[in-house]
């Protein structure tokens, strides 16, 4: 599974700007992606303007690099220091269709969001909320909707062939092996 996220009609977040590095418009890029450094496959992003209609500014990253155990990043026509920290915090987000396609049985976290979640027994348990990483796997968080088998939030773990029997984006679907009361 990938990790890009934090859908937001056809966007997805696959980082954020981080300090400042150095005085020539270099940022710290805070990676979201598994694994980290695919962020630095990309040269276009957009971001929040912060303005209340939620406009987007596009940036380009002209060049890129590993700096350590960190990404850093210049975005282009952003030669000064100060200019480079009004992007500070900024999400880095990309469309959704810009993202490469993935391996069969594989899914971006946004894919999954809002799918329906079936365990074996036909007991509709509610829809996915939103997905955690652990370290040890993925967990996606199902909440409740109103046809659901009872007002519980559930927990569960993303693991394939083991707990996720199934996963059918067509038809907006996870069957999971995963018991009504655990």
């Amino acid at each position: 599974m990938v990790r890009p996220s934090n859908t937001e009609q056809g966007y997805t977040t696959l980082g954020k700007v981080g300090a400042v590095h150095g005085v020539k418009g270099w940022v710290r890029l805070i990676s979201f992606t598994e694994p980290a450094d695919n962020i630095l496959r990309f040269r276009n992003f957009y971001i929040s303007t912060g303005t209340p209609s939620e406009s987007r500014e596009k940036i380009e990253i002209d060049e890129s690099r590993v700096q350590g155990k960190h990404f850093i990043g210049h975005i282009a026509g952003c030669d000064d220091r100060e200019e480079a920290r009004a992007y500070t915090g900024r999400e880095l987000q990309v469309k959704q269709n810009d993202l490469p396609e993935l391996e069969t049985e594989e899914y971006y976290w946004f894919q999954l969001e809002g799918l329906e979640v079936i365990n074996l027994q036909d007991e509709f348990l509610g829809q996915v909320d939103h997905l955690i990483e652990t370290g040890a796997n993925d967990v996606m968080i199902v909440r409740p909707v109103e046809n659901s088998i009872d007002k519980e939030e559930r927990l569960i773990p993303f693991i394939k062939e083991q707990v996720i029997k199934q996963v059918d984006l067509d038809e907006n679907i996870i069957r999971v092996d995963w018991e009504k009361d655990f």
